[in-house]
């Protein structure tokens, strides 16, 4: 996938529109999930989503295949939305009319997940950030471990290693209801 990744984001800098759209294939349904892992709401993962790639296609010029692969620089632009959404949530005044404001989100969906991730959150909260982050990026986010070396700066091996670790800390010291939990979170949102 990176090759073709790498090949794909050269076409598009270059103008090729239908290459920028099979990257945005390959990648949407991985940036998604880790965007709505990290607010639990679909609509802010969807704004999101959408704010990431346009930041790619807008920035396509300065991706470097040398400095990296293509999924951790789209993966960088992701958090970065996430971050910035984030500090301008926290700005946000809210006014009386915004409960009349109609949608169309998944109001039954955001309840159930929400109800999962209350089980969950206090399982990855006992957990060390770097490890905790591990396991999201592996298990809920799909990504490869040599896409989890790039973004965190470690080797492959470290982190297939401390993975295997931290799934042997969950296994022992956390009921097995609750393990089976991350995988009926994860296919709940898709």
């Amino acid at each position: 996938m990176a090759e073709t990744s790498e090949r794909l984001a050269a076409a598009a800098a270059e103008g090729e529109s239908q290459a920028f759209a099979e990257l945005y294939e390959l990648y949407f349904d991985r940036i998604y999930r880790y965007l709505y892992y990290r607010t639990l709401h679909r609509e802010k993962a969807e704004d999101l989503c959408s704010q990431t790639f346009l930041k790619a296609l807008d920035k396509l010029s300065t991706f470097r295949p040398d400095k990296g692969s293509f999924g951790s620089w789209i993966y960088r632009i992701a958090s970065n939305c996430l971050v910035d959404h984030y500090r301008q949530a926290s700005k946000i005044e809210y006014h009386s009319g915004i409960w009349d404001l109609p949608s169309e989100e998944d109001h039954v969906m955001d309840v159930h997940n929400k109800l999962y991730w209350e089980q969950l959150k206090p399982v990855l909260d006992g957990l060390p950030a770097d490890k905790r982050d591990l396991v999201i990026m592996r298990v809920w986010d799909d990504l490869s471990f040599r896409e989890i070396a790039e973004l965190t700066g470690k080797s492959e091996a470290s982190c297939k290693m401390a993975f295997g670790r931290t799934l042997q800390l969950l296994r022992d010291s956390v009921p097995m209801s609750i393990l089976i939990l991350f995988i009926a979170f994860k296919t709940t949102l898709i």
